[in-house]
């Protein structure tokens, strides 16, 4: 299990469900970020294992902190799955070449979500 995780998200209510599935499935170091650049550096900072980052944020936007992130880190086993509302023809690929482990899509179904999350994890 990954035990630091960032989860990136600027949308209160998807930030409060993401959180607290997390720490319900056993996740204990969760940190949280509203804006890329806010992202990149607790990402920098916290050395996290796992970012889960929505696509649409302030700032710069989900995209381009991947791509920040994946420049500046040092450790490249950092698992960073998109968790989107994008969902047209072509958007996961799109993220997949981005930088991106994974993508899951919203709405996020509470029943499903930490099993998405996992299985994105051990394929890395």
């Amino acid at each position: 299990m990954m035990k630091r995780v960032l989860v990136v998200e600027d949308n209160k209510n998807n930030l409060r469900l993401i959180l607290k599935l997390l720490k319900s499935h056993g996740y204990e170091t969760v940190i949280e970020a509203e804006s890329g650049e806010e992202g990149v550096r607790l990402a920098l900072e916290g050395n996290p294992d796992l970012i889960l980052m929505d696509i649409k944020l302030p700032g710069i936007d989900g995209m381009e902190t991947a791509a920040r992130i994946r420049a500046s880190a040092n450790d490249s086993t950092i698992v960073i799955i998109a968790v989107t509302s994008f969902a047209m023809a072509g958007d996961r690929e799109r993220y997949l070449k981005g930088g991106f482990d994974g993508y899951i899509e919203k709405p996020i179904d509470p029943y499903t979500f930490v099993k998405e999350v996992e299985t994105i994890c051990q394929k890395k």
